[in-house]
């Protein structure tokens, strides 16, 4: 499978679409951060998306608006959780590089409120 990576330069948001025991499959737009094939999400460590996530591997990923309205075909990866220290800390510093003061006052919000977060590293090259 041939995919333009090209195509998720200086874009804000994807389409991520998990999948329920049942199998339905539930989309949420997201903010990304991109390296080669690997794409990280930042997210609530109790979120449906991340607990989804620990039970299927298998996801699903597309360009969208904000709103989660599909910019293009939906491509399938594979999805792994990491609550680390080391990666929130590096996936942090690569949100705050890509979105600027709308991530550092999103994340504080986050702080304040005690939130517990982790990555979603989702992986096109394992398929």
């Amino acid at each position: 499978m041939d995919i333009n990576l090209t195509q998720f330069a200086n874009q804000s948001y994807l389409n991520l679409e998990t999948f329920r025991k049942s199998g339905q499959g539930v989309k949420t737009p997201v903010w990304f951060v991109q390296e080669g094939e690997v794409f990280y999400i930042w997210t609530q460590a109790n979120s449906g998306k991340a607990k989804r996530v620990l039970n299927n591997d298998k996801v699903k990923i597309v360009l969208s608006r904000g709103d989660g309205a599909p910019l293009g075909d939906w491509i399938s990866a594979t999805a792994s959780r990491d609550d680390s220290g080391e990666a929130l800390n590096y996936v942090r510093a690569l949100m705050v590089k890509k979105y600027g003061l709308t991530f550092r006052l999103f994340s504080l919000l986050g702080k304040l409120r005690k939130i517990q977060y982790t990555i979603l590293e989702l992986s096109l090259s394992h398929l």
